[in-house]
């Protein structure tokens, strides 16, 4: 199944005999979270869900979102109306992140039907909704492990066995400015792939032929087992969903920079070259 879904067909969807339970994960990273632009306005019969505190765990040596408790967050899943075998869509202000880590996370652990809206927000053309909705509690019952997930020393197998990506903007990359985390730069081995080269000045997913030359040219060549990493998991769930599209499975290595920058005896690449 397509991991993305437009506008025009969730609203088909919603009116049809498998309605998608749907969830609102408006975010963005250092501000506050997006209850208030939820109440504010929603597309009709989305349900609020808050990444730092419901897609995530505490931060610590994990990193800034490491993965939250399997069991809390299937208890979250469930209390939005989440099933086992209900279609799911995610949405959030558009720059797709925030989307694709709860995407991630329901895939992870187990969920068989459910796919980002391109584009966020922006693609609803409809009237949007204040009202507070109050689904009926879902079965939804994780089941971790379903698809890759890397930790830290796996991430450094593969930059060198295969290919490690790295979703962070280039100047992060190289190491010119670190904004977050302790010491910039990257994974020995990695090699720099922006998520933001993703998306056209819409913020939807490119076409999936241009997905595809994008990570050949990188090294995505159907052979190589592919990871990818960010800065703490989020914006490197948008890469590992744009690499479906593109025909590729990848793992995610969900500590990311925030987990691998906080241990002073990792070693860190710096400049353009991945090594």
């Amino acid at each position: 199944m397509k991991p993305i879904i437009t506008g025009s067909e969730y609203l088909s969807e919603s009116t049809g005999p498998r309605p998608p339970v749907l969830l609102d994960v408006r975010w963005q990273l250092g501000g506050p979270n997006g209850r208030a632009d939820h109440e504010a306005g929603h597309i009709p019969g989305a349900v609020y869900i808050d990444l730092d505190s419901e897609l995530a765990g505490p931060a610590g040596s994990g990193g800034r979102h490491p993965l939250p408790d399997p069991e809390a967050f299937g208890a979250v899943m469930r209390r939005a109306g989440v099933g086992h075998d209900t279609p799911v869509v995610v949405y959030d202000g558009g720059q797709g992140w925030a989307a694709a880590r709860a995407w991630w996370l329901l895939r992870w652990t187990g969920h068989p039907d459910v796919r980002v809206l391109d584009g966020g927000l922006a693609a609803w053309t409809g009237e949007l909704s204040t009202g507070v909705v109050e689904p009926a509690e879902g079965d939804f019952r994780p089941r971790p492990g379903a698809v890759g997930l890397l930790d830290a020393d796996g991430a450094a197998e593969l930059a060198r066995s295969g290919l490690l990506l790295d979703a962070r903007a280039a100047e992060r990359y190289r190491g010119d400015v670190e904004p977050i985390d302790r010491v910039g730069g990257h994974i020995p081995g990695a090699v720099s792939a922006p998520t933001s080269e993703n998306v056209g000045e819409d913020g939807r997913f490119l076409p999936a032929a241009s997905l595809a030359s994008r990570f050949s040219a990188l090294g995505a060549d159907g052979t190589a087992q592919v990871g990818v990493y960010c800065g703490s998991g989020v914006s490197g769930a948008h890469e590992v969903l744009a690499l479906e599209l593109a025909g590729h499975r990848a793992a995610l290595y969900a500590g990311s920079w925030s987990e691998w920058s906080s241990d002073e005896s990792r070693p860190v690449a710096t400049g353009p070259e991945p090594l």
